[in-house]
Parts: structure tokens; sequence; C-alpha cells
């Protein structure tokens, strides 16, 4: 890890570093056009957590209209989270963690197998890699139904 670390109290080094750069970078007269600067610190595991509940409800939202919900477990949840999260790019490599290891293995359960006429995902881990449980459930169905058309409606929904 090439993160430089804050040795002592507080973050006042991690300060002076941090106008040291805007001064290396910036010219004096695009400095004296900001108002303020804002450090940015690491997302802990909840704000991660959410992020996962984000992501997963866009894939639900464009699996609406196939019938298909997803439900994770706590544990998926905090394994995608924390597979997903990097202290220096962030929450960035969360949306690639859940298209491979979520929405390509469902691609074909959807299109062929056992979600073709929709169901539900239950999403859960087992030896340190996601496991799926399929089921059909015709309440969910029309439930996923009508929280497609509600996120189509708050326009949350794009493409």
């Amino acid at each position: 890890d090439s993160e430089r670390r804050v040795i002592g109290f507080g973050n006042q080094q991690r300060q002076d570093e941090d106008k040291e750069a805007l001064k290396r970078i910036f010219t004096p007269e695009f400095r004296n056009r900001l108002d303020a600067t804002v450090p940015f610190g690491h997302l802990d595991q909840e704000v991660v957590e959410d992020v996962v509940n984000k992501f997963v409800f866009k894939l639900e939202t464009q699996l609406a209209d196939r019938h298909v919900t997803i439900e994770l477990n706590e544990a998926a949840r905090k394994w995608l989270a924390t597979k997903g999260y990097d202290r220096r790019n962030g929450a960035r490599p969360l949306e690639r963690l859940i298209q491979d290891k979520v929405k390509a293995p469902l691609a074909d359960e959807v299109l062929f197998g056992k979600l073709s006429k929709g169901g539900v995902v239950r999403v859960s881990v087992e030896k340190d890699e996601l496991v799926f449980k399929f089921s059909q459930d015709p309440e969910r169905r029309a439930a996923s139904a009508r929280k497609r058309r509600q996120a189509e409606d708050d326009g949350e929904l794009v493409g």
C-alpha cells in the first residue's frame, strides 16, 4: 500500500501535505479563486454497505421486468463491501465486483435457467464465495414489478 501514513496525533501533517500539493499543482491565480478545499476521508464499512445496497437495487430494478428479486443476506453484503472497497480508490471497484460476481452469474439463469420465468435470488456466502439459491415466488415477482414501476416514476431507473 503506497498510501502515506500519518504519524502522531491528529491529521495536521496530512493537511500540510495537501496544502503543499495544491501549491505545486495549481497557479496562485487559480488558488485565490477557491473558496475552500474539502479533504475527503475514507469511507466506513456502514457507508460502503449502503453503496452495495444501491448497486444491488439498481440491478434489481433492471431485472424487475423479468420478475427477478435479489435478496442479499448480511454476510453477502459485508463480503461485497469488503472485497469491493479499496482505501485508495474508494468504492469505485465495487460496481465492477458486483458486475463480475453477481450480475454476470445471474445473466444465464435469467435468460435460460432457473430465473427465466422470474423468481427470487437469495445471495449468501460460503467458503469466502458468493452462493446463489433460486426460488419461485409469485408474490415477490409482483412486488418486483411494482418496485420497477416506482423506480421509473421516481427517475431512479435509467436505460
